[in-house]
């Protein structure tokens, strides 16, 4: 063994064996267990970042902890290589997509391998590859057959710099979130997938999930957002037609003083034909952001349309409001305005000078002045006829059950989600799979056409999509038919929601799926980061479903069990290129190699938390391993080592060991149960500062040191896979630690033949004294009451009471 501990020889080994043997190739065996161990899969942006080692770090230790329990492990490796980046990195360099992929790809899977992470190489996949994109497609296809897909025109969040559609999450106070461009709202004809069919089996199942954090469910109830309410209709003066609206909270319907319609609503587009100050507050409205933030902090603005709207229950006529905070895709772009229960409806109706009716008084009569505030809790109904004394529960029964029987309204449960919108404008995508014909329609493209290859020699001119003016993809052949391809592509989540699955039988070419992955599917263990709690999450699940209803997977959901990694920081705030607080991985693999990195990683914070980067701790981490390296090198040059007979220790030597099953029994307690693996490095530390003080070379004596190291090496393994490599090599075994079992604990190794009592007089520790661990309390007590240093302090006392705490201390009550 050599003296000196040289990362990079022993990592540059330690991956050749890795690679020429495929360790880490995983084969379906019905005969045992499965674990598959899932990170979030990188966009290849060219350079892995401190944020991707802490992912992957963590679900590499958590794959190899888990082969050494025995069971068949699973841990892909792929890349999300669609989307914008991509696209504007290409038009910035003056480059085509495709190649600026493909050579990031090939540079960060060469620091993927440089980091130790024991990846199937054989299930890689690329999303940008038409092998992957082919059954995204025909998949989409069958959901349009289905009807589980359609198209429809919408107004949507544009980006003018992009060319592209924006979600609600993308568009930062009025802003695109890439390029800080206002954000306009555009009607568009786009492709949906109705998740909204799923919102209540979405909603359900997550008490499945058990092995998830509890913030993430919750996140994705709130998204969903499920309520119970009542759906009426108001009539409109002069009119045949009725406005729908929905309120989770009947019983305030007698205070409606004014109906607020989307500006984007048939009425208020009607009545901006002939009021062009309606027409521009209208076309102002198009500019503001619609997220869910900006529309909770926006002026609320409105305009009357004119309009009357006649209430069902009283007759009265109340004016209809186009309105800034109504959204024409939420509901039916109208809502009933009740300013003496609503704060908002209660602002907007000071700022127009508008009725404000009560209608709900405080249950214990307490006086609630309605002119400074509206009055939001649930009460007791006043002014309001017949209904008047009821609670919210008899009220929202009583006024539901009058609507429901002149035919004016019934009981509806909604959601907040709405379907999915999956059309993209920008070139660097899956093509949809449809076609549009001269009449009109839509059809899905033919299986026996797919994939329908994007062009990948593109020269690309600014942002907009070299496939949208591009006859020769465009124009096609329906039946004989001229006809022209979809050029809009897919929304890169589409991609990222079944790739898990695509893992499991990646050289498929009959099928999107195989047997295969119902052997490995669900992923038992999926890491990332907690910003994709929301859309990715849940558009995997709902997308999970739609796999196992077409009989493709026979599991309800995807992920078993979930961590959601913290960020790493630097100098208290998120690393940053802007902020120029960044550090290169790269970097710091070439000065100190990757098991350095790796064990600063999972040392410094536990994994749900930020971590801090701190060049001192690197230095720590680099330092602990060559005081690893150290110890094996003095033992391993310390002398013969014998059997070791547990029945012949000495007190010191049954420390040591006892210390060794400690650390087994910790580590694997913190590692299986509560993944806080810095505690668990922490013991196995502790232990190696309990070897490097034994001195005994006895042959004995080195065999308890040998079982130490042992342990140590393997306990370390996950974490630091190349040193463990090296050193359980030279510590005289052939085979491979990453093929060998996690260490056993040995329960007899923990008892003790002596025991450390505390002696309290009157509850003030005054003494230490050792025991025999087979001693009863009789004799306990009798030896604290003989110790030196207690006696002085109930000398001349009457002791009335000694507590025995078995195994932990005594207290004497004396006076």
């Amino acid at each position: 063994m050599q003296e000196q501990y040289s990362p990079q020889e022993i990592e540059q080994a330690a991956q050749s064996f890795w690679d020429e043997n495929k360790v880490f190739k995983a084969v379906a065996d019905v005969n045992k267990e499965k674990f598959y161990c899932l990170s979030m899969f990188p966009y290849p942006s060219g350079r892995l970042h401190m944020g991707h080692v802490r992912n992957y770090t963590i679900g590499d230790v958590i794959s190899r902890y888990q082969r050494m329990q025995g069971k068949n492990v699973m841990q892909p490796m792929g890349w999300d290589a669609f989307g914008l980046p991509a696209e504007n990195a290409a038009i910035k360099h003056k480059t085509a997509p495709a190649k600026w992929t493909t050579e990031n790809i090939a540079y960060m899977k060469g620091q993927l391998k440089e980091l130790g992470f024991g990846y199937d190489w054989d299930r890689e996949v690329a999303t940008c590859t038409p092998e992957y994109y082919k059954w995204e497609q025909w998949f989409f296809t069958q959901l349009v057959e289905k009807g589980l897909a359609y198209k429809k025109t919408a107004a949507v969040n544009w980006c003018p710099e992009d060319q592209t559609v924006l979600a609600n999450e993308q568009v930062e106070e009025g802003a695109c979130w890439r390029c800080g461009t206002t954000v306009e709202k555009k009607e568009i004809s786009q492709w949906f997938i109705r998740i909204t069919d799923y919102a209540e089996e979405l909603l359900n199942d997550l008490d499945q999930l058990d092995g998830w954090p509890e913030k993430v469910k919750a996140m994705q109830r709130n998204w969903i957002g499920r309520s119970q309410g009542l759906e009426f209709s108001f009539g409109i003066e002069g009119r045949d037609e009725r406005v729908s609206v929905y309120t989770t909270r009947p019983d305030t319907i007698m205070g409606v003083t004014y109906v607020a319609v989307a500006t984007q609503h048939p009425l208020s587009l009607e009545a901006s034909e002939s009021n062009a100050e309606l027409a521009n507050f209208i076309a102002e409205s198009k500019l503001m952001s619609t997220t869910e933030a900006d529309m909770a902090t926006v002026e609320k603005r409105g305009m009357d349309t004119g309009f009357k709207a006649i209430h069902p229950v009283t007759g009265e006529s109340v004016p209809v409001f186009a309105a800034n905070f109504v959204l024409m895709d939420y509901g039916s772009g109208a809502v009933m305005s009740v300013p003496a229960h609503d704060q908002r409806d209660f602002e907007f109706a000071k700022k127009y000078d508008l009725p404000i009716k009560q209608v709900i008084q405080p249950a214990d009569e307490d006086a609630f002045d309605i002119t400074q505030a509206a009055f939001t809790e649930k009460g007791v109904l006043c002014n309001s006829g017949e209904f008047d004394g009821l609670d919210f529960e008899a009220a929202f029964t009583a006024i539901s059950n009058w609507m429901s029987e002149k035919g004016l309204g019934e009981i509806k449960v909604n959601y907040r989600l709405r379907d999915w919108g999956v059309s993209r404008q920008r070139y660097w995508g899956t093509p949809i799979p449809t076609i549009n014909l001269k009449d009109g329609s839509v059809v899905p493209v033919p299986a026996d056409q797919l994939p329908v290859e994007l062009p990948t020699d593109v020269i690309m001119d600014g942002v907009n999509s070299p496939i949208k003016n591009n006859p020769g993809f465009s124009s096609v052949l329906y039946n004989g038919e001229e006809a022209e391809r979809e050029t809009d592509t897919f929304d890169t989540f589409m991609e990222s929601s079944w790739y898990f699955a695509r893992y499991c039988c990646p050289d498929s070419t009959d099928a999107m799926l195989t047997e295969e992955a119902n052997y490995w599917l669900p992923v038992d263990q999926y890491v990332g980061g907690v910003e994709h709690a929301i859309l990715h999450l849940l558009y995997s699940r709902f997308f999970h479903k739609l796999l196992r209803d077409a009989g493709l997977v026979n599991s309800d959901e995807p992920f078993k069990r979930l961590l959601t990694q913290g960020m790493v920081n630097k100098d208290g705030t998120k690393m940053s290129k802007s902020k120029g607080n960044t550090v290169d991985p790269q970097e710091m693999i070439e000065r100190y190699g990757a098991d350095t990195v790796r064990l600063f990683i999972m040392f410094s914070a536990p994994p749900e938390q930020s971590l801090e980067w701190n060049d001192s701790g690197v230095d720590g981490a680099s330092r602990f391993l060559r005081r690893l390296w150290a110890l094996c090198y003095r033992h391993t040059n310390a002398g013969e080592v014998g059997a070791l007979d547990s029945a012949s220790l000495s007190s010191d030597q049954k420390a040591v060991r006892r210390k060794t099953h400690e650390t087994i029994a910790k580590v694997t307690d913190d590692i299986e149960r509560r993944q806080t693996f810095n505690t668990a490095i922490s013991a196995v530390m502790e232990l190696c500062n309990d070897i490097n003080k034994f001195e005994d070379t006895s042959t004995l004596g080195l065999a308890v040191v040998q079982e130490a190291l042992e342990s140590a090496v393997l306990l370390l393994s996950p974490i630091v896979p190349h040193i463990a490599h090296q050193l359980w090599s030279e510590l005289g075994h052939d085979d491979n630690v990453v093929n060998v079992d996690w260490p056993t604990l040995d329960e007899a190794a923990l008892v003790k033949d002596e025991l450390t009592i505390v002696v309290q007089v009157l509850g003030k520790k005054r003494a230490e004294m050792t025991v025999s661990a087979s001693a009863d309390n009789k004799e306990i007590e009798a030896a604290a009451l003989a110790h030196p240093n207690v006696s002085k302090f109930i000398e001349g006392k009457t002791v009335r009471k000694v507590v025995v705490v078995p195994g932990r201390l005594v207290n004497i009550v004396a006076n």
